[in-house]
């Protein structure tokens, strides 16, 4: 499909787009470290790191949790994220909005058009 995502669909979902999606809704984030954070997102920048509220920590074996009214997590310990199907399907639908309105694709570039010509 072209779009790099590996999914055969076209759609080009960026991590970033579904992460804006993702606002005020809970995720799961696994660190590098083995912890695991489950909170709702207040926000998140383009490091990918994440503020979250209503948190809920749990230690490497499991066997530790801690109730944090909030926490911020540097997107470089990261392992991975995980959001509702929800959320996904939002972001999908909101990516379908931007591109109806001509924004995301075509633009300036590519063959003919105004150009200088042969000199």
């Amino acid at each position: 499909d072209g779009d790099g995502d590996g999914d055969g669909d076209g759609d080009g979902m960026l991590p970033l787009s579904l992460l804006k999606a993702a606002q005020g809704h809970p995720m799961l984030i696994e660190l590098k470290n083995g912890e695991t954070y489950n909170g709702h997102l207040v926000n998140c920048d383009t490091w990918m790191n994440v503020h979250l509220r209503e948190v809920i920590c749990t230690s490497k074996d499991g066997d530790r949790f801690w109730r944090i009214p909030e926490c911020y997590i540097r997107g470089n310990t990261v392992k991975y994220m995980r959001v509702q199907e929800e959320v996904m399907e939002k972001a999908v639908e909101e990516q379908k909005k931007y591109r109806r309105f001509g924004q995301g694709r075509g633009g300036r570039g590519g063959r003919g058009g105004r150009g200088r010509g042969n000199e």
